[in-house]
């Protein structure tokens, strides 16, 4: 069974004593790619560096809506051209935790989305009790490629989403006990997910409460099997496909 891990942070602090052995056994447990996420200039660059460590390991770059501050196009624009960056994100607006100011994340979110429309990029967006504010946003420039990274909306913003013919991806949340996702897994379509960890965040039962990695996959993998009443191989394989368009590879 292929998988694609569309979403994890595997350049943190977490992975700093088992990264590289870790790295090698996802790659022989059938995890095929491996998208690593930016959330700053630091970690976007941290997550180019792995992926030119390894050929399987691909970039995003961005600002994060908690360091909606420390945006600085220039830098990101210069990210952006090195050939194994595939998106621009994380981005978007966090409106539960708001570390950064309302504005400053409006701003940021807004010169990214123009960003990754002007360089044909993807666009990988973080939205946390922010569902309006972060559709108004997009419907106003309407970038083709666009992502609901770890999506938290109801069934309703789940439908305005992929009416746009954007995606939504599902972590491990969708194996928890009170997970509200079920309907909007069995109802999205199937050229419009994908799956991920977050990781290190995000766990799936059997492991919840404990450090997530790829290899958690799988049981993201049997859970939309589950519920759309596929094979976990065909489950996978659907993710697989959408994700390998999704990121031009």
């Amino acid at each position: 069974m292929k998988i694609f891990e569309t979403h994890a942070h595997l350049n943190f602090p977490q992975f700093k004593d088992d990264r590289d052995s870790l790295l090698k056994k996802c790659f022989s447990f059938g995890i095929e790619y491996i998208i690593n996420i930016g959330l700053d200039d630091e970690t976007s660059v941290e997550s180019i560096k792995l992926a030119e460590k390894y050929d399987r390991v691909f970039a995003t770059v961005g600002y994060h809506p908690h360091d909606a501050e420390k945006y600085d196009e220039a830098v990101l624009r210069k990210l952006a051209k090195h050939p194994k960056v595939v998106a621009i994100g994380e981005t978007g607006l966090d409106f539960f935790r708001n570390h950064s100011p309302r504005d400053a994340q409006l701003k940021a979110f807004e010169a990214q989305i123009k960003l990754a429309i002007e360089l044909d990029l993807p666009l990988v967006v973080h939205d946390r009790d922010a569902h309006d504010e972060c559709f108004e946003l997009l419907s106003k420039y309407n970038p083709e490629k666009v992502v609901f990274h770890c999506f938290s909306g109801d069934e309703v913003f789940a439908e305005k989403v992929t009416n746009m013919g954007w995606h939504i991806s599902f972590t491990g949340t969708i194996t928890y006990k009170n997970s509200n996702y079920e309907n909007i897994v069995r109802n999205v379509a199937n050229e419009l997910f994908f799956i991920e960890t977050d990781s290190p965040y995000l766990a799936p039962v059997p492991n919840r409460g404990k450090r997530n990695s790829p290899l958690n996959l799988r049981y993201v993998v049997e859970k939309i099997a589950e519920i759309k009443r596929i094979t976990p191989k065909k489950a996978a394989e659907i993710s697989f496909d959408n994700a390998l368009k999704f990121f031009n590879l």
